[in-house]
């Protein structure tokens, strides 16, 4: 297999490009090691969420997370198994990267396995935390970062861009029989589950989303607000990435909301675009 003859930094390499993700075009501007580093933590999320959206039988998903949870002790100890392990085994010091953090990233995952439904935000925000909130925090420690304000700034970013994401692919989960959007909310906006899993868009549906969207863009000001100065320059790849999620999110808002049945993307061109611009810009 192809995968045998590549190094553990070029399978990452790999893992990331092909996810065509937005956040791959922010690790651009990256010099070398930092590159190395958040490529590596971007490849560990991609192998645990294909695990919890692809793998369909629960009893096999949870032994493959719990293999991974594994293999996050074994790249601690330096004696990793997988590529993405051993990409990561000398970064996670170089870094100061936690092993909680990667635990909880799995964790988050795992409520995916049994958990379709959110009875409200407080719930959702909890799993947000988890499979995003803590990534922004790893991410601003690969970064750099002199101010301990700057955590609260990744950690609700991460927020921001998992709002975006749920927003955006509300017709995709749907077909998964998933609803990220809190059931309070459904239920105050006058919208039922039933007409999210079969895409019937009302005027209700369009004034929820519009709702998810301010809720979405609360975020990105928040955590805005809450990077220090000091720091802007060495977390310029978070701010390249919230550039570029934020115009999904513009794009989705400018669009009316019609996330039921397509799902709306950014051309690499303009993604490319738009991180150079921020670049020059921070």
């Amino acid at each position: 297999m192809k995968e045998n003859t590549l190094t553990p930094d070029q399978y990452c390499q790999e893992r990331a490009a092909k996810s065509g993700s937005s956040f791959y075009y922010s690790f651009l501007f990256l010099p070398p090691l930092k590159r190395r580093a958040i490529t590596a933590l971007y490849a560990f999320c991609r192998e645990v969420d294909d695990v919890a959206d692809e793998c369909h039988d629960i009893a096999i998903a949870r032994t493959k997370l719990a293999w991974w949870r594994n293999e996050v002790s074994n790249f601690f100890a330096d004696r990793p198994e997988h590529p993405v392990g051993q990409a990561l085994a000398p970064l996670v010091r170089e870094f100061g990267l936690p092993a909680a953090e990667f635990d909880e990233i799995i964790t988050g995952m795992e409520m995916d396995l049994t958990q379709n439904r959110y009875a409200d935000f407080d719930q959702l925000q909890l799993y947000c935390h988890r499979v995003a909130g803590v990534v922004g925090l790893l991410s601003a420690r690969i970064f750099g970062y002199q101010d301990a304000r700057t955590e609260a700034y990744a950690h609700d970013l991460g927020l921001a861009f998992q709002l975006t994401n749920i927003i955006r692919d509300v017709g995709e989960d749907a077909r998964r029989n998933r609803i990220y959007l809190p059931l309070d909310e459904l239920t105050r906006f006058g919208v039922s589950e039933a007409d999210i899993l079969h895409g019937r868009e009302t005027e209700n549906f369009i004034k929820l989303m519009t709702f998810q969207g301010e809720r979405a863009n609360h975020y990105y000001a928040q955590a805005f607000s809450e990077l220090p100065m000091a720091d802007r320059k060495s977390q310029r790849t978070g701010l390249i990435m919230a550039a570029i999620y934020h115009a999904v999110l513009d794009e989705v808002r400018q669009d009316g909301y019609h996330v039921l049945n397509q799902r709306i993307s950014l051309t690499p061109l303009r993604k490319l675009w738009i991180a150079y611009r921020t670049w020059l810009k921070e």
